[in-house]
């Protein structure tokens, strides 16, 4: 971690000192400021907040929103619900894998994407879906993969 990361991460945490049942959301911010949260911050929140590690680990790991390893800048879901499924979202996922070079759960070498598989969306009417960060793309065919990955490039 840079000088200027680990600054900015002690003035997070410390911005929080004081504040019961407050965890939750310092991760949450933390997330979204570093994109991930790695093992040296949980340790920076254990020593300056005086929780314990596993705690603030389990809490961490519990939580979809929030990553122990180095995400993408942009998150790309595929939905692999049922309604999806049926519509074809299985080619949808091969044709993302295949264009991003990369297998679901995994990051591009560059840090620009990272791909997830997902149960459901909750967007059946539309499906098969994609979604970049958090623009939804409905109707998704093979053909219009590398079109919407492109927006994102």
């Amino acid at each position: 971690m840079q000088d200027n990361e680990h600054k900015r991460l002690v003035e997070m945490i410390d911005g929080y000192k004081g504040k019961e049942g407050s965890l939750i959301q310092l991760l949450l911010d933390l997330q979204s400021e570093f994109n991930w949260i790695s093992k040296d911050t949980l340790q920076e929140i254990s020593e300056r907040l005086k929780i314990p590690r596993s705690r603030i680990y389990r809490i961490a790991s519990f939580y979809e929103a929030m990553s122990l390893r180095p995400i993408g800048k942009h998150k790309v879901s595929v939905c692999m619900g049922t309604a999806c499924q049926v519509r074809g979202s299985g080619m949808i996922l091969d044709r993302t894998e295949s264009k991003l070079k990369i297998k679901q759960g995994e990051t591009t070498a560059d840090m620009r994407f990272t791909l997830k598989r997902v149960n459901c969306l909750g967007c059946c009417a539309i499906g098969p879906v994609m979604v970049v960060d958090d623009d939804y793309h409905g109707r998704v065919t093979s053909d219009r993969v590398e079109r919407i990955i492109k927006k994102y490039d």
